[in-house]
């Protein structure tokens, strides 16, 4: 089953820091760009970064621009999400998710593999 692994999450006050993980089962990520994601309770899904297979070109969504900070280790087939600057609106649960190319054009609705469960980030004084 081609599956993402995602880890890290915790609670965490506002202005703090959390870096996430997302792994994999069944496949290697090196080939593939990975998109990071999260659902908000009451709202739907959002892509908030992208990074291609190499790790050359990265996007942001404009809520975390200049936040977060997306990074790959393709040596441990792994992809990160360093989270700085947390907001009360950041509380969402994570996922990341593999793009069907190595680049990120696109990435929302080019997804491919299952879903995996996320990783709870909640911010809250």
């Amino acid at each position: 089953q081609l599956q993402t692994v995602e880890s890290g999450g915790g609670l965490v006050q506002p202005g703090g820091s959390l870096r996430l993980s997302c792994a994999a089962t069944g496949f290697t990520l090196d080939a593939y760009a990975i998109g990071w994601f999260r659902q908000a309770p009451g709202k739907e899904r959002e892509g908030i970064s992208c990074i291609t297979s190499s790790g050359g070109s990265r996007v942001y969504a404009d809520s975390v621009k200049g936040r977060f900070t997306i990074s790959r280790d393709n040596a441990r087939n792994t992809v990160y999400l360093q989270m700085d600057s947390l907001k009360l609106e950041d509380t969402a649960i994570y996922y990341c998710a593999a793009v069907a190319s190595y680049h990120c054009s696109g990435y929302m609705s080019n997804l491919f593999g299952s879903w995996g469960q996320g990783t709870q980030v909640t911010v809250s004084s």
